[in-house]
């Protein structure tokens, strides 16, 4: 199965200790090298340089070096090492990570969730890790937050916080990656001027964005062997450092230079953690794309292979600059040996755009996650790769990124004002996701309240010190990551606040089941042949759009299914789970309810085949209702607004239905031919000079069953019939207003910012794929 039509539950794995999985597992470690750790084994272009600023500068001596090399070698053996390797990389939702992902499982165990479309019933999907049983009883605390809904949407505001500023890093990123790298020109004789690289840097990053419409698969292959090649040569160039420099360094690994450091530099010292903090950006990436490998292979390639060459790189750099303390400002470059610069110079290039790579695809990832729960307008999402899930690109966010990145690398032109704004960004998505796991600890790993404080005070004690370090730097260039995290945070909460008061509107509006069963099965006007798809955010009742239809077109499709498309807090949904069927009304009327549920990674996929599958659905359910009752609910017999949902997950091939499929091929003539054409000629007629233009068709028809109740074989000839004359698809084209009544602020919120971000997304059609030749649009206003 192609991984783009939305993944399946994945088969049964290997025991982890046979050698298949281990050697799968090295495979995707090999991997995870040009992917997760771009970012993060570039540090060493700036970190030492971004540490010995300021009045930090009077404290250029050896023991202060021997300080900041101990200071990161701890940080990167805390932070990256035991918080994520150890701890993190298990708090997966079924092996998605990242902000979104703790996000989801949280609201998936506990009532968290403001999105309207997650709170309206639903069925336990096989993708659900942790089932209702595992579940705990109800803590104090759980009942506590599930209770008060301003925590709720407090919560929901931490996390859309923590989005905005992994989307700060991807501007920032490219920035102080190429321009680190490109900087190495200025140690060289003939250096050039300020201009000329800032120049330089800019043609890069204008490639670079430009080069992304490709995809990354294009080039996947070329990624690994470049940050391998990396990390051997900041290896190497840092063992020979420290064996020609000063071997003393090794000392440096005791925590108690860290407190000869303080004891020496005092507050100047707690500032410049502003720039040690920058030798653990990039690990994020670590955690956020766990859904591309396994938590194993990334441990491997960390514990192995990032982590070792890091450290005694870092430790190398320490050696050198405690005997040329003058060379700080140009600590890499400058650690090189003349013999090997140039080949370091043009490797040390690639790997900071390989890191700005990976960063920008997590970026997009991110602004899909957001979309598909509901917390971002919709935009044009492009999947440039059907063997890689993340690999995606959305043209919308490229440029923006672009034109920001482009901003700050003109505006600043200076990697250690970057680098500020860089740290700060980075720590506080660590700082979020420590809070977050916290509650995951509690509520979904069911571990004591005490354990899960214990382990949030460890590390925000760590993380709040250097958090705080980098709030002192928001004056030099910290303001950057704010700026752009506050302004993507009211998008994202804008467009949800505008969606969610949409929903109520529709909620609260619901056409009265009483005066739809008052009109009979012909609802009083004239029923004409076809299916009609009535699309609507409402997962019970119906649409306030159907009633204002009616009234003023007094004509609908014979076979009504009002059309419900959901996100579930899962990342996939399987294909034999996607549709929730359901009646809305007795037999005779024909109208059905169905909930088509998506994953927030699930790609929606215009293959043609969303109304053959909602049809065979539809027949099945017709049939399990007929000859088992008890999959309804008792409420089914009232039709007072409940929907009995049958999950369609049992459907391997249509029992109730007999499938042909006829494959058209128009040239000058029409062309009829069966499904067992053979290879050959079909590449003869798209070979000619007029090519053939392929078009596939389904017929159903009913089996020739002689027990099949009347009732249950008219319904179904009911049916085909429909589906032979055509589908249509209605949707509202909605005009959401504030009432009159409303404060100054939701008018602002409303009429101003909902309404520009409506108007300049891409329409709820297009996202949703229908063919634009059988759309109905129904104007209507919500007054909100």
């Amino acid at each position: 199965m192609e991984p783009e039509s939305g993944i399946s539950t994945p088969p049964r794995s290997p025991s982890p200790l046979s050698w298949v999985n281990l050697s799968r597992n090295l495979i995707l470690a090999y991997q995870s090298l040009g992917v997760v750790y771009g970012d993060l084994s570039t540090s060493p272009l700036y970190v030492y340089s971004s540490t010995f600023i300021g009045k930090l500068q009077n404290h250029h001596n050896e023991e202060a070096i021997f300080g900041a090399f101990s200071l990161i070698f701890w940080t990167l053996t805390l932070i990256p090492l035991l918080k994520y390797v150890f701890i993190l990389l298990s708090a997966d939702d079924n092996g998605e990570g990242g902000t979104f992902a703790l996000y989801s499982l949280l609201c998936r165990h506990a009532k968290f969730s403001l999105l309207p479309n997650q709170q309206a019933a639903d069925e336990e999907l096989s993708a659900y890790k942790y089932g209702p049983s595992t579940q705990p009883v109800g803590s104090p605390l759980k009942r506590f937050l599930e209770k008060h809904k301003r925590l709720r949407t407090a919560l929901l505001v931490v996390v859309l916080f923590g989005a905005s500023m992994v989307i700060g890093d991807g501007v920032l990123t490219p920035a102080i990656s190429v321009l680190s790298a490109v900087s190495g020109l200025q140690v060289t004789e003939k250096k050039l001027t300020s201009g000329e690289l800032l120049l330089l840097a800019c043609v890069i990053l204008v490639g670079l964005f430009a080069l992304q419409h490709f995809g990354t698969h294009k080039v996947a292959f070329m990624f690994a062997p470049i940050v391998i090649i990396w990390l051997v040569s900041i290896f190497s160039i840092g063992l020979y450092n420290i064996i020609r420099w000063n071997p003393k360094i090794v000392h440096a690994i005791s925590p108690y230079y860290i407190i000869k450091f303080f004891r020496e530099t005092g507050r100047d010292g707690w500032i410049s953690l502003g720039g040690v903090l920058l030798s653990i950006t990039g690990t994020e990436a670590m955690f956020a794309d766990l859904g591309h490998f396994t938590a194993l292979s990334i441990r491997l390639a960390f514990a192995f292979v990032i982590y070792p060459c890091l450290v005694v790189q870092y430790m190398g750099q320490a050696a050198f600059l405690s005997r040329n303390l003058q060379s700080i400002p140009n600590s890499f470059y400058a650690s090189i040996p003349g013999p090997v610069f140039w080949p370091v110079f043009v490797i040390a290039t690639l790997a900071a755009i390989v890191g700005s790579q990976a960063v920008i695809t997590a970026t997009f990832s991110i602004i899909k996650q957001c979309h598909a729960l509901g917390c971002f307008p919709r935009v044009k999402v492009v999947h440039t790769s059907k063997h890689i899930y993340g690999q995606i690109y959305i043209p919308e966010i490229n440029w923006i990124l672009m034109i920001l990145t482009l901003a700050i690398t003109i505006g600043f032109q200076d990697t250690t004002l970057i680098g500020n704004a860089y740290g700060l960004a980075c720590m506080t998505v660590i700082f979020i996701t420590a809070f977050l796991t916290a509650l995951v600890i509690t509520f979904v790993w069911q571990k004591s309240v005490l354990l899960a404080a214990m382990f949030l005070l460890f590390f925000w004690f760590i993380e709040g010190v250097y958090l705080s370090a980098a709030l002192m730097k928001v004056p030099q260039g910290g303001w950057v990551p704010v700026v752009l995290s506050f302004i993507f945070m009211m998008i994202m909460y804008i467009w949800h606040y505008g969606t969610r008061k949409k929903y109520n509107f529709d909620l609260h509006n619901k056409v009265s089941l009483k005066w739809l069963l008052a009109l009979g099965p012909s609802l009083g006007i004239v029923r004409v042949p076809g299916v009609g798809l009535v699309y609507s955010e409402l997962a019970t009742g119906v649409p306030a759009i159907f009633s204002h239809f009616v009234t003023n077109l007094p004509a609908f499709h014979k076979v009504l299914v009002f059309v419900c498309v959901k996100s579930v807090p899962v990342p996939y949904v399987s294909p034999e789970e996607r549709f929730l069927i359901g009646r809305i009304c007795p037999r005779p009327y024909r109208m059905y309810r169905c909930i088509v549920r998506y994953g927030y990674k699930d790609i929606q996929r215009d293959d043609g085949d969303f109304e053959n599958q909602l049809i065979q659905s539809i027949a099945e359910f017709i049939q399990m209702e007929a000859g088992e009752p008890q999959y309804c609910s008792s409420e089914s017999s009232s039709y007072d607004g409940r929907m009995a949902v049958i999950s369609t997950r049992s459907i391997q091939s249509s029992s109730s239905l007999i499938v042909n499929e006829i494959e058209d091929f128009d040239a000058n003539n029409s062309i009829q031919s069966s499904k067992s054409l053979t290879l050959q000629s079909l590449q003869s007629a798209f070979e000619d000079e007029n090519p053939l233009i392929r078009r596939r068709h389904v017929r159903f028809q009913l089996p020739t069953n002689p027990g099949m109740d009347t009732f249950v074989r008219e319904e179904l000839m009911d049916l085909i019939q429909a589906k032979e004359a055509g589908v249509a698809y209605i949707m509202g084209h909605s005009y959401v207003k504030a009432r009159r009544t409303s404060s100054f602020l939701k008018k602002l919120v409303i009429d101003v910012g909902y309404s520009f971000l409506r108007k300049n997304c891409r329409g709820p059609a297009v996202a949703l794929n229908i063919p634009h030749i059988n759309l109905i649009e129904v104007g209507m206003i919500y007054y909100v």
